[in-house]
């Protein structure tokens, strides 16, 4: 039977991406970027998000892309960010149908059609995809908000030093402990909205709850992080490149505090999976996790 350490290092590989799941994000890329080019003119297309950063967990979705636009696009800009969001839904709703595109604040959402099976695995294949209209503004990048109805600043190569900086203080192992969380955060069993809304927030908190090293322990860790992020959920997270809107602008109070309910039951929930493998029950210890985070955690 696998040790604790063992079955966390078996997740943890289980959450990363691999060859084949890259080549597929590529080839969608390239796949939009070449219908889109008949649409817009576009300067550049490049995959970003928490995908660029490695912290992106399974099953693989809504990975994020910017789409450059030329200055013979600059017209968009003069105007509400609603209009370069509803331009770009009606022209890959053309090519995808209306059924599997959907507006969101800032991007369109592509959905390929992808089941998952049974272990929330996709075959390798990306289940969707988030188109993101930007202009370029010296080193950083103006994205339509329609919650806001601005053009906001964002500059993904900042957000993406940040966490490489953050997983090397933690000795190479925070990237793993962001994605485990955030494959805890996507389990059905927390229904249609996710307790931390965006995901992205999960990762901003991450970049100050998780200091002071590693100490060698997943178990232990997941146990003290889920405890901090429900008691920080309140707090006001900035954008990490300083210049957005604060990501916890994405929850009202009554969604932060379903969130710090549930994050403070994931703390227990892993406090009681410790305590099985102190007494020396760790097929209990093993269930215990499996039950907290979902079907990618091994149990043999």
């Amino acid at each position: 039977m696998l040790t604790t350490d063992e079955a966390f290092r078996k997740f943890k590989s289980r959450l990363e991406l691999n060859d084949k799941e890259q080549a597929n994000a590529s080839a969608r890329q390239n796949e939009v970027r070449d219908y889109l080019d008949t649409k817009f003119a576009i300067d550049n297309s490049f995959l970003t998000g928490s995908y660029k950063r490695h912290t992106k967990t399974k099953p693989l979705k809504d990975i994020d892309i910017f789409f450059v636009l030329k200055e013979s696009e600059r017209h968009y800009r003069n105007k509400a960010p609603s209009v370069v969001i509803k331009d770009f839904y009606d022209a890959l709703v053309e090519k995808y149908g209306k059924d599997a595109v959907r507006k969101q604040s800032r991007s369109v959402n592509v959905d390929f059609g992808v089941v998952v099976d049974a272990d929330d695995n996709t075959d390798y294949r990306v289940l969707s995809v988030d188109v993101v209209p930007a202009f370029a503004a010296g080193d950083d990048y103006e994205i339509p908000d329609t919650d806001t109805g601005k053009w906001i600043k964002t500059n993904p190569k900042i957000h993406a030093d940040k966490a490489t900086a953050a997983h090397q203080a933690f000795s190479n192992e925070w990237k793993g402990l962001v994605r485990m969380v955030k494959y805890w955060n996507n389990n059905p069993k927390h229904g249609a909205d996710k307790p931390v809304k965006p995901s992205f927030l999960i990762e901003v908190m991450a970049l100050e709850c998780l200091h002071g090293g590693w100490q060698g322990r997943f178990d232990y860790e997941l146990q003290a992080l889920f405890a901090t992020l429900a008691d920080r959920i309140f707090d006001t997270w900035p954008d990490p490149a300083g210049l957005g809107p604060p990501i916890s602008d994405g929850m009202d109070n009554a969604r932060k505090q379903r969130a710090c309910d549930l994050l403070m039951a994931a703390s227990r929930e892993a406090s009681v999976a410790i305590n099985h493998a102190r007494q020396g029950r760790n097929g209990e210890a093993l269930a215990a996790w499996r039950a907290l985070f979902g079907k990618k955690f091994p149990l043999s």
